[in-house]
């Protein structure tokens, strides 16, 4: 798997954060409880997310990544995607939370993958 294929969803997911800061600096500026907001999804862009870019750095310079990690990493970054616009907008507990939870899952199956193709070296 080509080096651009496995980084595209990376360089994706920074966008998404990149966005996310300065939406949070817009609206803190026009509005301090949207900015509240966006300050709590930034720092979720850095929780889960860093397993996700650890998974990528590691795999990477050892070729492990194939098509199945870059299928999974574009629907990890759906997820998040998912769960940021239903944090900023409507704030729905339950939709953001299965969000969470599916991008979880997603990150989880893709560890384990990377695991098994490292450790049954296949």
């Amino acid at each position: 798997m080509s080096v651009q294929w496995v980084l595209l969803p990376v360089f994706v997911q920074v966008g998404l954060t990149f966005f996310l800061l300065l939406w949070t600096a817009d609206a803190r500026r026009n509005a301090p409880a949207r900015g509240a907001t966006g300050a709590a999804q930034i720092a979720d862009q850095f929780e889960i997310p860093v397993l996700f870019y650890v998974l990528i750095a590691i795999a990477l310079p050892l070729r492990r990544t194939d098509l199945v990690i870059v299928l999974l990493s574009w629907v990890f970054v759906v997820t998040r995607f998912a769960h940021a616009g239903i944090f900023v907008t409507s704030n729905n507990g339950r939709t953001r939370s299965l969000a969470w939870l599916a991008g979880a899952l997603v990150l989880l199956a893709m560890w384990i993958y990377f695991a098994l193709r490292l450790l049954l070296l296949i």
